[in-house]
């Protein structure tokens, strides 16, 4: 029999070692976490009222460094915490549809639309097209059309969910580059927009002006940006109508679904923004695709209506997704010659290389463009919410620690007293050593939960 490898001989040795028990419950605890962050330090339970320790602890009690998850939102970069991110996500979604988290029930009698919001074309490029079952032909045209550098027009491939060629230019000399990471930088601004235009427009329809739309109602929204595959984001968006109090009025009854429907689709439409750098590149105005895809929102699903649970669930989905989705890289670029050692797929590299190109250019500086050369220029946030929409993250995060404080406490005996937790802690490095990062392996195929 030949040698063990040397993680699990290590691993062997551990299991022989009177402390396996406390050391195996460190790394488990963490549910498989991929790359924990090292602290170092100490901390204390104290009596609120009368300031006696109750009970002290520090980076002594475990190994020498206490091991936290890394909070990574992103599945490529660690599973554990992102399935955490997106239940928080979808939690946070579903309050805001049918309630709870601190927003009543009568929130699921509002009007709420499901609106997905897409990017412009800036060229040709291939895919998989289905249609009554059947996939067809990626581009049908007839044989012989070429494009100016010799490029054929059309592709009659009819392309399998894989192909490495979906997202691809036809002709990426014919493809507008600068005009892509132009968009995607400035995406958000452009969905900020069509918020204000949105409450134009139901404005408008409602024979308000904007001031006494405002005194009425109240729109809020809750969005999470995914890849496509030729490398742009598309938003994904929950819209909704309240009173002017938020989620706890109504709004009034002229403010209905198809009102709200037919508002999105005429101001996704109208929305324009006029591109940075227009003396390097040319002028450009930023707008949204024509592909306005409104649904409404039901508590209990008919037709072609979805259900307040579907919409949440797959809305959260997309929050733990990048730009790897894409073929893009998770980390930063910090310098031009690492271009050309990307393991990136050509128009991935090229829209990398335009972000860096037109980053190094002044009239472009505001973009911070070489910053989010990884993202492909998209430099918002992948989930975002106006603020009476639901809950928060940060509010769902301190629940958990409230709880798991609760928990600690009973499990000290330490009962109901107030109690506050002071310490001081330092950063001390991250990730594992190559046994404990086996027994993290399995803890994550084993699908452990995180702060298990």
């Amino acid at each position: 029999m030949g040698e063990l490898p040397d993680a699990v001989a290590a691993l062997v040795e551990w299991a022989a070692q009177p402390d396996f028990d406390a050391w195996r419950r460190r790394i488990v605890r963490l549910g498989g976490c991929t790359n924990p962050i090292h602290l170092v330090g100490t901390g204390a339970l104290v009596d609120a009222d009368t300031g006696e320790v109750l009970h002290a602890y520090g980076s002594a009690d475990h190994g020498g460094r206490l091991l936290t998850a890394c909070g990574n939102r992103r599945t490529a970069v660690c599973p554990t915490c992102a399935r955490t991110y997106r239940a928080d996500t979808y939690q946070l979604l579903r309050a805001g549809l049918v309630g709870g988290k601190g927003v009543g029930e009568e929130v699921d009698g509002h009007p709420r639309v499901f609106a997905t919001l897409t990017a412009p074309g800036f060229g040709p490029v291939h895919t998989r097209r289905e249609s009554g079952g059947r996939v067809r032909a990626c581009r049908p045209r007839r044989a012989g059309e070429r494009c100016s550098h010799g490029a054929a027009f059309g592709c009659h491939v009819r392309h399998v969910e894989d192909d490495p060629r979906l997202g691809e230019p036809l002709c990426p000399r014919c493809y507008d580059y600068a005009g892509a990471v132009l968009w995607q930088a400035q995406s958000g601004q452009l969905w900020h927009r069509f918020t204000l235009e949105l409450r134009r427009e139901l404005a408008r329809r409602a024979g308000l002006s904007r001031t006494e739309f405002a005194e009425v109602v109240r729109l809020s929204y809750a969005k999470v940006a995914e890849y496509q595959r030729r490398g742009l984001v598309h938003f994904h968006a929950v819209i909704r109508l309240d009173g002017c109090d938020g989620p706890g009025t109504a709004p009034p009854g002229w403010a209905t679904t198809a009102l709200l429907a037919d508002s999105v689709r005429a101001s996704a439409g109208l929305v324009r923004l006029p591109a940075l750098g227009a003396e390097v590149v040319g002028r450009r105005v930023l707008r949204f695709g024509a592909q306005v895809d409104v649904r409404p929102i039901t508590a209990f699903g008919a037709g072609d209506r979805l259900t307040s649970e579907a919409v949440a669930a797959y809305i959260a989905k997309y929050a733990t997704k990048g730009a790897e989705a894409a073929g893009a890289v998770d980390r930063r670029i910090h310098h031009g010659a690492d271009l050309a050692e990307l393991p990136v797929r050509d128009h991935t590299l090229r829209m990398i290389g335009t972000c860096w190109w037109l980053g190094g250019l002044e009239p472009f500086a505001p973009l911070r463009l070489r910053r989010w050369a990884h993202m492909l220029g998209y430099r918002g946030h992948f989930s975002t919410k106006s603020r009476r929409y639901s809950t928060t993250l940060t509010a769902l995060r301190q629940a958990r620690a409230e709880h798991r404080a609760a928990e600690q406490r009973a499990a000290l005996g330490l009962g109901e007293r107030p109690m506050a937790t002071v310490g001081q802690w330092r950063y001390a490095g991250r990730g594992y050593s190559p046994e404990e990062a086996l027994l993290a392996s399995s803890v994550r195929e084993g699908g452990g939960v995180h702060g298990a």
